[in-house]
């Protein structure tokens, strides 16, 4: 049985490197005349203790969003795992037991994302609760970058890393993972802005 959790810190994700936009910072692209990292960070923010953003490179670019900015402290942009390892050893530097992930290009997730993880977890006894939504062709599909962590898998984590893995699930699948199912009646929760025509499907979908 997973042990209670209570005020998860947030982290987001936003170290990858946009290839398909181009290169740069997507959280920075604007919908509805805020930027998507605005319209992440809102949303998280009521969920959480605290929150921190995962990016690379110069972290005075983001200055302005008075949050804690994280680097991977894996080489070569390892992936959201990576991020979540960033999180974790500095949730562990608050003193906290877990963290909540969500990924910096998604405007759109659930306002209960982080309470619905937390019951997950807990309902289903597992360390990992991931967020999921219906899919007509697999039943059901997973979205790893959307995730409550333990502070306690962190040097598991730090090993795996070391070790080459790099896919979220490959790793999550060792210790079992709880899963939160939410609805697509109103539009996917965790669409994500990849590409200029996800970005113009955005700017559609939040006017």
């Amino acid at each position: 049985m997973a042990e209670p959790v209570t005020a998860p810190l947030g982290v987001i994700l936003a170290g990858g490197q946009a290839r398909r936009m181009g290169g740069g910072d997507k959280g920075r692209l604007e919908i509805g005349g805020r930027s998507i990292l605005d319209h992440v960070r809102d949303r998280l923010g009521p969920q959480v203790e605290a929150m921190a953003l995962n990016a690379n490179g110069d972290p005075a670019r983001f200055a302005d969003t008075g949050l804690p900015v994280l680097a991977d402290s894996i080489d070569g942009f390892a992936g959201p795992l990576a991020g979540v390892l960033a999180g974790l050893d500095w949730a562990a530097g608050q003193g906290a037991r877990h963290i909540v992930t969500v990924a910096a290009d998604t405007p759109f997730f659930p306002a209960d994302l982080v309470p619905q993880l937390l019951l997950a977890a807990e309902a289903q006894g597992k360390p990992i609760a991931l967020a999921a939504t219906p899919d007509p062709e697999r039943g059901i599909a997973r979205h790893p970058t959307f995730g409550l962590w333990p502070v306690a898998l962190r040097e598991d984590l730090r090993a795996a890393l070391a070790a080459g893995t790099r896919k979220v699930v490959a790793w999550t699948d060792r210790y079992g993972t709880a899963l939160a199912s939410f609805p697509v009646d109103r539009g996917d929760p965790f669409f994500n802005v990849n590409t200029p025509d996800d970005l113009a499907r955005a700017r559609e979908r939040s006017a």
